[in-house]
């Protein structure tokens, strides 16, 4: 548990970025802000350690000092996701090696290879030493391991990887027999006699072996949290009961590491979160991203970075609409945040982040960004008795990343086919109708849903199938997307027709694949389309709801229903139009019976509800701009201005937020 009263607020904070005069208005400021924790020490290594095993802690005690005498928490960060100049000076080989072949080098940060022996002293030497220094500074809260893992090097190529590689593929198949036969290594004489000849997928002059490539994903996911977990227990040592946690990035354009391995080991589930600019409707992604992290925290969880304005890395950074700082930060909460902070707190003068927004802008106090931080603030101290409450979900969503990676390997039936995307159209339109969902491991336990939803599961082991499988034969309701349930474990073919793992339980065959080119679609119907892909599907016991009207599979279905022991499986070979999805999805979750947090909510309101002990609390947030008069009980208070709800109705301004407390 985080020792920091209420809805945690603050940011990464970098204090020997200025000098020390500037301190004291930090602080006043953030006291002004309502501050309560801010990140330290994140980038600070070559400031702390100036030469191999000397250090200087001057700096930091008296940063943090400061903190404590002002009330500020500090989250305490171990600085090892910017290795200083003199190490690789001294460890040239530390550096990390591209596919093509190519050594990077240092001057930015993350330029060191994951499996490097020198790496993981010299950055175990230095957590050590903070842990010495600070496991008992009453101003440290929580222990910060590195930074956003995998960020610039999830994947180092060179001799001291495939080492490791190697040795990671002996621990999983014990002898080369089983990786062969894993690997599929009879095509293209791949074929290996001993450990020493495998290397890593490195470039080369076709494609390389889909599972090789597989096995390198997880192989890099795992590397990077061996080096996570050797920090946090050399912090854990010296302060048992200090949680240590390191920001994960679900995001859209992540998908480095396996973050269902990750959660378990951090004491406090943290994530960053950046809009991107080009998303028309952002808010969506910041809904799926905290529904994804509180299902990876099994419950509350802390939004360490995101923005209050432009970050500095996409093509165009835009700045943030009026009121949408406030809206971005309540929606995170409203999705099971316990903790709000930003990068940063002062914006930088120099640097590679120097035009990155902060919550203390260039232009001062006297900027529309201070005046939204400031009210924020105030908002976060109002929702304090939010805090551990939980979601209310009786919809889940599979989310695998092995289903990922494996998808998105090269030589699939179309490279248009992206995963998240497809999650994302399934989600939407829960999303627009107030529907809690969850996500879940495909071996998730499932007994407390309605219906299950695998918008994307081309890869799948025979557990997994079995328990998605098996929750629609004991009477749930699962619905599966198209090329799902077409590999093993392994990433070979399951053979005998599509899709595979759940051919039998849907009551369909494919029997041959046929994806669609760019802007070209195919009829459902009346108004409906898809695109993207079809298959000819042949009935075998399931029920046509809408086929194809055109094209070379015209008649063929192409959405089905299926009773499967007591429950309903359905079966979606195709990605359709956004409306046809829309309705489909709202036969499926009407026959399961999984209701909307509220009925009947104007468009653009977004409705979600967190469930306390004593009280549920129902976040209404405006993103259309519109405002609305939305029912609650008459019993309820809206928190933010503290109000009693008097006539049954709150009021939602244009472009705000109700946060309405309903007692048990």
């Amino acid at each position: 548990m985080l020792n920091v009263p209420g809805i945690a607020y603050g940011g990464d904070y970098n204090p020997e970025q200025w000098p020390e005069d500037v301190w004291a208005e930090d602080v006043r400021l953030m006291r002004e802000a309502g501050v309560t924790m801010v990140s330290v020490g994140i980038f600070s290594w070559a400031l702390l350690e100036p030469s191999e095993g000397e250090y200087d802690f001057s700096r930091m005690d008296r940063i943090l000092g400061l903190l404590h005498e002002h009330g500020i928490a500090a989250d305490l960060a171990t600085p090892t996701a910017a290795p200083p100049a003199w190490f690789f000076k001294a460890h040239p080989e530390a550096l990390p090696v591209d596919k093509d072949g190519r050594r990077l080098s240092y001057g930015s940060r993350q330029t060191f290879c994951p499996s490097s022996p020198a790496y993981r002293e010299a950055a175990l030497r230095i957590a050590g030493a903070l842990a010495e220094r600070y496991a008992d500074h009453p101003a440290v809260v929580m222990w910060h391991v590195h930074n956003e893992y995998g960020c610039h090097n999830a994947e180092c190529y060179c001799d001291e990887s495939a080492a490791a590689f190697r040795g990671w593929l002996r621990a999983k198949y014990d002898d080369l027999a089983a990786l062969n036969h894993a690997w599929g290594t009879a095509f293209w004489s791949q074929w290996y006699y001993d450990w020493d000849e495998i290397i890593p997928p490195r470039a080369t002059g076709a494609v390389p072996n889909p599972t090789h490539q597989l096995d390198w994903r997880r192989f890099c996911s795992d590397a990077l949290l061996s080096l996570y977990k050797a920090e946090r227990d050399v912090l854990r040592e010296a302060a048992p009961s200090t949680p240590a946690t390191t920001n994960f990035m679900v995001m859209y354009n992540f998908d480095a590491l396996d973050y269902w391995r990750w959660a378990p080991e951090l004491d406090v589930v943290s994530n960053d979160h950046y809009l991107q600019s080009a998303d028309p409707e952002s808010e969506i992604d910041i809904a799926l991203s905290g529904d994804l992290v509180r299902s990876l925290a099994g419950g509350p969880w802390l939004l360490m970075e995101h923005s209050t304005g432009a970050v500095n890395w996409q093509p165009v950074n835009r700045a943030k609409d009026p009121g949408e700082l406030r809206r971005n930060a309540l929606a995170h909460v409203a999705h099971g945040a316990d903790g709000i902070a930003y990068f940063q707190w002062r914006a930088a003068r120099a640097g590679a982040e120097q035009w990155h927004s902060a919550m203390l802008p260039h232009a001062g106090t006297d900027s529309q960004i201070w005046r939204d931080v400031v009210r924020l603030g105030a908002d976060l101290k109002a929702l304090a008795e939010v805090r551990g409450s939980t979601g209310t979900a009786e919809v889940a969503v599979v989310w695998d990343w092995d289903a990922r990676w494996a998808m998105e390997l090269p030589s699939q039936p179309s490279e248009q086919v992206r995963f998240q995307d497809l999650v994302r159209d399934w989600y939407e339109p829960l999303w627009r109708a107030g529907v809690a969902v969850d996500f879940v491991r495909p071996d998730a336990e499932l007994s407390s849903y309605r219906l299950v939803l695998a918008p994307s599961l081309y890869l799948i082991d025979d557990t997994g199938a079995a328990n998605l499988t098996g929750f629609a034969e004991r009477g749930g309701t699962l619905a599966v997307g198209f090329h799902s349930g077409m590999v093993d474990h392994n990433c070979h073919v399951r053979l005998g027709g599509y899709p595979g793992a759940f051919r039998e339980a849907l009551g369909v065959r494919t029997d041959e694949l046929f994806p669609l080119l760019p802007g070209e679609r195919v009829g459902l119907g009346g108004d409906a389309t898809g695109t993207l892909w079809s298959e000819r599907v042949r009935l075998e016991g399931a029920e046509a709801v809408a086929s194809y009207t055109d094209g070379p599979l015209e008649g063929v279905p192409a959405v089905t229903r299926n009773s499967h022991g007591t429950g309903t499986t359905w079966y979606l070979s195709t990605r359709p139009d956004p409306d046809t999805l829309a309705a489909l999805l709202e036969r499926i979750r009407d026959e399961a019976g999984v209701r909307p947090v509220l009925d009947a909510v104007p468009e653009g309101i977004e409705a979600v509800l967190r469930r306390g002990t004593d009280a549920d609390y129902l976040f209404l947030i405006d993103h259309a701009g519109k405002g609305a008069e939305i029912p609650v009980p008459s019993d309820a208070t809206e928190l933010l201005t503290g109000k009693p709800v008097t006539e049954g109705t709150v009021e939602v301004a244009p472009g705000e937020i109700a946060v309405v407390r309903q007692p048990h």
